[in-house]
Parts: C-alpha cells; sequence; structure tokens
C-alpha cells in the first residue's frame, strides 16, 4: 500500500469532530470524502478541519465507487453499522468504527464474516485502553508482583446532562456507556467473560427515563469476578470517565483512582492481623498517541503493514457480549452465561 492513506468518513455528527482532531496528528492519512444523510453536516466537517478537497455525499455507495478509499470511518449511530461496515468490507475498505461494535451480537457475527471474506481489518475505537495510566495499571497486574488477580472492581459515577436522544432510551447506562468499562475489565484482567448478574435501576431525581444506574457482577475464565457499579445520574464527587478501579490479587493489591496515578502494594510480612505491606513501583509509559489517537495510529500501522489491531471486531465483540448479557440479566432478574 502507498505510504498515504486515503480514507472516508461516514457519519458527520458530534463525535466525528473527536476523531478528526485525533486525525490531524497523522500527516500520511488524508480525508477524501465525508458522507452524511444531511450533506451540508458533511461540508460542516469537511471545511471545520480543512479537508477542503475532500468530496462529500449522502450516500455511502457513491463515494466508495467513485472515491474508492483504503479506509472508511463509521462514525453513525449503533443502528447504522451493519450496513455501512458491511459495504465498506464489501468494497475492499479496512473499517475502523464506533462502540459499540454492532446493536447485537448476531449482527456483530455477519460483521465478522463480511470481514473474512474481505480479508480487511475492521477494528473498533475502544478508545479507553491508549492511555498511559490504564496501560501502566495492566502491566503492574500481569507482572504478576502482586499475585494472582481475583476480584476487580470498577466505579463509574456522573451526572451527566446529555440531553437529547439518551435522556429517552432504554438501559442508557448498559447500552451507551459500560461497553467502555466493560472492554477496559478485559483489557486489565486478560479474563474472558463467562456470566453476568446485572441489577439495573433508574433513581429518584433521575432526568434519564429508564436505567441510569447499575451494578452488575462478572465472572472471568480466569477465575477473576468483576464487579461494576456504575450510575449518569450521581451528582457530586464525580470519578473519571475511565472509572475508579481496584485490583484485588493474592499478594497484594493495585488501584487506579480518578486524578491519580496507578499506585499498588504487595504484602511482605508474615504476621499480624493485618500484615504489613510494601509499595510497588508502577511505571507509567508514555504513549506516542493515547485516546482516540492511540487507536487510530494502531489501526494505520495495521493497515499498512499488517498485523491485527487489539480492539478488532474478532476481539472485541466479546465487549458487546458483556452489555447485551447484562442487559438480559437486567430485564430478567437472573444470572447470564455469556457465550459466542
Amino acid at each position: 500500500m502507498a505510504s498515504r492513506v486515503r480514507a472516508v468518513m461516514v457519519g458527520c455528527g458530534g463525535i466525528s469532530g473527536t476523531w478528526l482532531k485525533a486525525i490531524q496528528e497523522f500527516p500520511e492519512l488524508e480525508m477524501v470524502g465525508f458522507v452524511d444523510l444531511r450533506r451540508e453536516a458533511a461540508e460542516q466537517r469537511r471545511n471545520e478541519f480543512g479537508w477542503t478537497a475532500a468530496k462529500c455525499y449522502t450516500e455511502l455507495g457513491a463515494a466508495l465507487a467513485e472515491l474508492q478509499p483504503d479506509a472508511v470511518f463509521d462514525c453513525t449511530v449503533p443502528g447504522g453499522h451493519l450496513a455501512v461496515v458491511s459495504a465498506a468490507l464489501d468494497a475492499g475498505c479496512h473499517v475502523l468504527g464506533e462502540k459499540p461494535l454492532a446493536e447485537s451480537t448476531e449482527q456483530a457475527k455477519l460483521l465478522l464474516e463480511h470481514g473474512r471474506r474481505s480479508g480487511r481489518i475492521h477494528a473498533v475505537i475502544q478508545n479507553r485502553r491508549y492511555l498511559d495510566e490504564i496501560v501502566a495499571f495492566r502491566q503492574v497486574i500481569a507482572s504478576g508482583a502482586i499475585g494472582e488477580l481475583t476480584t476487580l472492581n470498577a466505579d463509574f459515577y456522573l451526572g451527566a446532562h446529555f440531553g437529547g436522544f439518551r435522556d429517552v432510551m432504554e438501559h442508557v447506562l448498559l447500552l451507551d456507556m459500560a461497553i467502555h468499562s466493560f472492554d477496559q475489565a478485559r483489557f486489565i484482567s486478560g479474563g474472558t467473560p463467562v456470566s453476568v448478574y446485572c441489577h439495573e435501576w433508574n433513581p429518584a431525581g433521575s432526568w434519564y427515563r429508564h436505567g441510569a444506574s447499575a451494578m452488575a457482577i462478572f465472572e472471568f475464565s480466569n477465575g477473576a469476578v468483576f464487579n461494576y457499579r456504575g450510575s449518569w445520574c450521581a451528582e457530586g464527587f464525580p470519578t473519571s470517565w475511565e472509572c475508579d478501579w481496584r485490583a484485588v490479587a493474592t499478594r497484594g493489591t493495585a488501584c487506579w483512582l480518578t486524578g491519580e496515578a496507578p499506585k499498588a502494594v504487595r504484602v511482605v510480612g508474615t504476621e499480624g492481623f493485618i500484615r504489613e505491606t510494601e509499595p510497588v513501583p508502577v511505571p507509567v509509559p508514555k504513549l506516542a498517541h493515547t485516546g482516540h489517537a492511540g487507536v487510530i495510529a494502531e489501526f494505520l500501522a495495521c493497515v499498512k503493514n499488517g498485523g491485527t489491531p487489539q480492539t478488532a471486531a474478532a476481539d472485541n465483540i466479546k465487549s458487546l457480549a458483556m452489555v447485551e448479557a447484562a442487559v438480559k440479566s437486567a430485564e430478567t432478574g437472573r444470572k447470564v452465561e455469556i457465550r459466542l
């Protein structure tokens, strides 16, 4: 492939601006087209970010036929992913798309089949994996310095006043936000989810119609248990968007809390009611690109040089399955096995 990667963006709503800011970090990436049901939205994004030579369309098919891009960036709503990604892969394009991978695991499996047939890369922009602190937190756990992971806890509490579609959607926290935290849990633990029990409710005072709070207990294939506690209508003392994390292992504990660097301790004492501990060094790397730019950097490297991004669809379907199973558990009041 040529040194430059020619790309088309589909869906020019609010989130596309975050993508385009990150894209500015990559001189080898050329935006050649913008697609939106509202042409004026496509034109606005094109002009706002200086891609004046790019063409604007209201249909992806026309853009693919005329421009023949190397890659498609799918920033459409979840209901659009199946059609957009299928068309792009079938046209021979690599695809990087917004989360979630699809509206359901059944749709996701169809996209995996399109990807296999096309031989092209299809990945999801799970940007939380590409942060200095989460990489450091994961590494100290994976190193074995605090023993074998047994328990992973995540707290997510924000009073998020979005307005718009989120205020009226069902399962708003689980469907629109929790996939980030669930994907982080897979990344941190290195395990595969096998079951979940989830309780969901809409607290008094919530400005959402449904499901602004949830608690979920996941069992993982490596024996670890992941506890998620979250709310989008919690006013005061907000956590970060990345959650507050505690990892309990057989010989110590690691924490990554809002506004702090990750830290860890391990047991050194052999006597006493509460055993003596000592700090464990947690070096924090300085990634060349973080957040959205981190995902895009890895995607571009794989497009140009081969390889598989860590957020490839074939892996990311497991995070989608966690969300789907949590919703089913919340609706039925029962523990749900996670099978793919």
